[in-house]
C-alpha cells in the first residue's frame, strides 16, 4: 500500500465533502494536503489567472478564494501536481467511453483504482495514483471517449456541480476501491484505446514549466497582437505534445487577464489544435522557437524543446 499522504487523503476528502458547501470542500482538500483552486460557478473555467498552476493548500489562500467567490466550483490539479492520475470515461448523446475502459479493465491495465466519482454528464473520472518517479501529460482519444488526466491538467471535483440543460447536476463519489492501489500505464492504455495516436504523437516536452512560461507571457499580450499571440503558444504546446484539454487549460485563464473573451479563446485554440493536426503551418510567418513572437511590439517568447 503506497504511504502517500495525498493518497490516503483523497478517498477520505471524497467521502467527506459530499454534503459539504463548495468553500468548505476545498478547505477539506487543503487540510488533506491536496492543492486546489477555484473554477467558475456551474462550470470549469479557472478564476485564478494561471489557473491549475496557482492551485494552493495553503489554509489562507483558499480561504481568501472562496471568500471572494463564494460559489466557485473546486478544481484539482492532476498528476506530479497532486499525486493524482485520472482517467476520464466521457458519455455523449450518441456513444459512451464505457466500453473502452471495459477492454482496459479485462486486459488488466486499470487495476489500481483509488476511486470513482460520476460526472455531470453521466460519465466516469476514475483517480489512480501518479506515478512517484514517470509523471505522464495528459492525453484525450476522441474515438473511443477515453481521456487521460496527467501532469498538465485538471479536475472538477465533487461537490462542484455543472450546468447541463438548464439543470445543474454535482460531480459525486460513486465508489471507493478497497484494493490496494497503483498508478495506470497511461501509454498502455492509449495504445489499446487508440493505437493510432501513439504512432503518431508527438514526443512530451522534457520539463513541467513551459505551459506555465507561455501562460505569462499570454497574459501581458496587448490589443492587437492577443489572438495572434494566443494562437501561436497554442500551436507552440499543441507541437511539444499536449492534449487540447491541457493546452485550454494552460492558456485560457491568461488570455483572459489579457482581455480576450471566452468564446474567442476556445475558438482560437480548437483552432491551432486543428491546424497542427492536420500538419499545417501554425499561422503565416509564425516564428520558430526562439526568434520573435507575432505581435506588433517586441516580445520575448518561452522556448519549447
Amino acid at each position: 500500500m503506497s504511504t502517500n499522504p495525498h493518497l490516503m487523503g483523497i478517498a477520505g476528502v471524497l467521502l467527506a465533502t459530499s454534503r459539504l458547501p463548495n468553500g468548505d470542500a476545498a478547505l477539506a482538500f487543503a487540510e488533506a494536503g491536496i492543492p486546489i483552486f477555484p473554477c467558475a460557478r456551474n462550470g470549469k473555467r479557472p478564476l485564478t489567472p494561471a489557473g491549475f498552476h496557482d492551485s494552493s493548500c495553503d489554509f489562507g489562500q483558499v480561504r481568501a478564494w472562496w471568500e471572494r467567490w463564494p460559489g466557485a466550483n473546486v478544481g484539482m490539479p492532476t498528476g506530479s501536481r497532486s499525486g493524482i492520475d485520472v482517467v476520464d470515461i466521457d458519455v455523449t448523446s450518441t456513444d459512451s467511453g464505457f466500453a473502452a475502459f471495459d477492454r482496459a479493465s479485462v486486459a488488466g491495465l486499470v487495476g489500481g483504482e483509488i476511486a470513482r466519482v460520476r460526472t455531470p454528464s453521466g460519465g466516469m473520472h476514475v483517480y489512480f495514483p501518479a506515478s512517484e518517479t514517470r509523471p505522464q501529460r495528459c492525453w484525450q482519444a476522441a474515438a473511443a471517449h477515453i481521456d487521460f488526466r496527467g501532469t498538465g491538467g485538471y479536475v472538477v471535483v465533487p461537490p462542484s456541480t455543472l450546468s447541463t440543460n438548464n439543470e445543474r447536476t454535482s460531480y459525486r463519489l460513486f465508489s471507493l476501491s478497497a484494493a490496494d492501489a497503483k498508478a495506470v500505464d497511461a501509454v498502455a492504455l492509449r495504445t489499446l484505446v487508440d493505437p493510432r495516436a501513439t504512432r503518431t504523437s508527438r514526443p512530451a516536452p522534457a520539463t513541467t514549466s513551459e505551459p506555465s512560461r507561455l501562460a505569462r507571457w499570454v497574459s501581458k499580450l496587448q490589443e492587437g497582437e492577443r489572438n495572434r499571440g494566443l494562437f501561436w503558444a497554442a500551436c507552440r504546446l499543441t507541437e511539444a505534445g499536449f492534449a487540447p484539454a491541457a493546452v485550454e487549460a494552460a492558456l485560457a485563464p491568461a488570455a483572459q487577464t489579457a482581455g480576450l473573451p471566452e468564446w474567442e479563446i476556445t475558438a482560437t485554440i480548437s483552432s491551432a489544435s486543428r491546424k497542427i493536426a492536420a500538419g499545417q503551418p501554425s499561422g503565416p510567418g509564425a516564428p520558430e522557437c526562439g526568434r520573435t513572437a507575432p505581435g506588433r511590439r517586441r516580445v520575448d517568447a518561452p522556448c519549447l524543446p
